[in-house]
């Protein structure tokens, strides 16, 4: 399937929650519907050198919403939870310059790392993002679908977060399910049909954690496009992702083989969204995950998104 995008911004109010309220009656006494919505935070802990911390309990956290304390109602240590994962591959000619290696190494991140539990979508991008294989199971579907990379000259990278963002927000959100966009890319986008904050408010609208696989020819190369490279960077970091520099095509198996070791060491909290009454409440929700133990807190480093969007109300 290819998508062109022409008009992102009616999109993201089309798909804006309709808001059901009962019609009073005269005389009867209106009904409030509380609807609750459990949220999913993936959490990476690692000490001074990097080195995940795997032994915590429900009870080493804590979490708050908006500066408010949220009880944890759905806790996993390293983490076993479904994963609905895109991997979006820039297709351009500035990316795919060893396409047989690449390939080789996609296919093996998709062999290691995907479990009965688990959805892949491939997806590529150039001149218009192509969702080239929906999300499956089968990792024979990925690898035939990786045969089928088409080149192109422009790179769509927002269009492509965006859009893949959109997609995920479509799986199943069974408790403790993340969803994850992997993204092979060298940062540039040279379609101007989206932007930086249309594809990390829809990210973060359908709770996406970001990696960004980042191929760079030089990494002191005066050329480089640093501030795509910053913007995925930051990207990453509002949603719990992560991102590598990629500095030669060889680089790329043990980069894909980090995103898989990090996910496998998750933990997953979930808490239940409270209720805002006021209709000025923000729709973005800032989450705050911290250990409750001040000894590990100085030692220990923790990785997650920042962020939200509520339902309006």
């Amino acid at each position: 399937m290819r998508w062109a995008v022409p008009a992102l911004a009616a999109a993201l109010l089309a798909q804006a929650p309709i808001e059901r309220r009962p019609v009073p009656q005269q005389g009867d006494v209106p009904t409030i519907r509380v609807e609750s919505r459990l949220v999913n935070v993936a959490v990476n802990v690692a000490d001074a050198t990097g080195a995940p911390i795997g032994s915590l309990n429900r009870d080493d956290f804590k979490i708050s919403e908006d500066g408010k304390p949220q009880k944890i109602s759905f806790f996993e240590r390293e983490s076993s939870t479904p994963l609905s994962i895109v991997l979006a591959i820039d297709a351009s000619e500035s990316v795919l310059r060893n396409e047989a290696l690449e390939k080789k190494a996609a296919k093996q991140f998709v062999k290691t790392l995907i479990r009965p539990q688990d959805e892949i979508d491939l997806m590529d991008f150039s001149d218009t993002v192509r969702e080239i294989i929906s999300f499956t199971n089968d990792p024979k579907r990925i690898d035939s679908g990786l045969n089928q990379l088409e080149r192109g000259d422009a790179t769509a990278l927002y269009d492509a977060i965006y859009l893949a963002s959109q997609r995920l927000g479509q799986t199943r959100n069974d408790a403790g399910r993340r969803r994850v966009l992997v993204l092979i890319t060298d940062g540039t986008d040279t379609k101007k049909n989206s932007h930086y904050t249309m594809a990390i408010d829809e990210a973060q609208r359908a709770g996406v954690m970001v990696y960004s696989l980042i191929i760079v020819p030089v990494m002191a190369d005066a050329g480089r496009n640093t501030g795509g490279e910053h913007a995925l960077i930051q990207m990453a970091n509002d949603t719990g992702g992560k991102f590598y520099y990629v500095g030669d095509p060889s680089d790329l198996p043990a980069a894909l083989a980090h995103v898989s070791d990090d996910l496998r060491t998750q933990y997953v909290l979930g808490y239940y969204a409270p209720e805002h009454s006021s209709p000025d409440a923000p729709l973005l929700r800032r989450i705050a995950v911290q250990l409750t133990n001040p000894a590990q807190a100085a030692k220990n480093t923790l990785r997650y998104r920042t962020a939200y969007f509520g339902d309006p109300r």
